[in-house]
């Protein structure tokens, strides 16, 4: 997401390109002799595809074309406020179509996500960057920092890309996680009325979750604190209840 007219065109993503061997142009639709030039593409979504470690990835929204379609977005993370479409533009970092049918495979989003960093870092008019599944938007620097640590081998970032919402019942449950193991986080009462220690829990929990995946019968762990907690798929295994054994 960049500020109304800061989206980078072509030649921004060009010079992009030539600062970062690992990146490289791999199709551009718009003829390198053709004028960069809206008149010529009315109305048209200006994309190119980029390769990076061997995967090819498309950028949409291009400037001078229309920016994409503005994401949902509900939760931000180092932000003051919400980007909206009134103040904000967005480009759209998607695998290419022959990769997308490998959904949510580890590697590929890796890729994405590394590359969505090396973004981050070299346009300083990118605001933030949206991340659909848990309709959140990520402060430039603060995603630029928790991917690069992960991709370094640290902890999952799971501020941004999961979030966590209270439920009716003062449950605290996750939202996204579901992209990445196929099931959700739900932890329970009395556990979860401390919000900030929940929380605590909740992302420890999640990475611990990305790292050995999808949940099939109960485990048992033992919280920083030392509680003994039970982690247990519901029947339909959709989602992961967490309660003190």
């Amino acid at each position: 997401m960049f500020a109304t007219g800061k989206r980078p065109d072509r030649h921004a993503i060009s010079a992009f390109v030539a600062r970062h061997r690992s990146v490289s142009i791999s199709h551009d639709p718009v003829p390198e002799s053709a004028p960069h030039d809206e008149a010529l593409w009315p109305g048209q979504l200006h994309w190119i595809e980029l390769l990076s470690e061997g995967l090819t990835l498309d950028l949409a929204g291009l400037s001078p074309g229309p920016a994409s379609p503005f994401p949902e977005l509900t939760h931000r993370f180092d932000l003051p406020e919400l980007p909206t479409e009134g103040t904000h533009e967005v480009l759209t970092l998607r695998l290419g179509p022959h990769l997308a049918s490998g959904g949510n495979s580890m590697p590929l989003m890796r890729t994405l996500l590394g590359l969505a960093c090396e973004l981050a870092r070299h346009f300083q008019d990118l605001v933030a960057v949206g991340w659909a599944p848990a309709q959140s938007a990520i402060g430039r620097r603060f995603f630029e920092s928790v991917t690069a640590a992960w991709l370094d081998g640290g902890p999952f970032p799971a501020l941004g890309l999961t979030v966590f919402v209270e439920t009716p019942d003062h449950s605290l449950e996750s939202m996204g996680l579901d992209f990445w193991i196929g099931q959700e986080l739900r932890i329970e009462p009395p556990l979860s009325h401390d919000r900030v220690a929940a929380t605590r829990l909740g992302i420890r929990l999640v990475n611990h979750l990305v790292l050995t995946g999808k949940l099939t019968g109960d485990d048992r762990i033992i919280a920083p604190d030392g509680t003994p907690l039970v982690l247990r798929p519901a029947r339909n295994r959709a989602v992961i209840s967490v309660w003190r054994e």
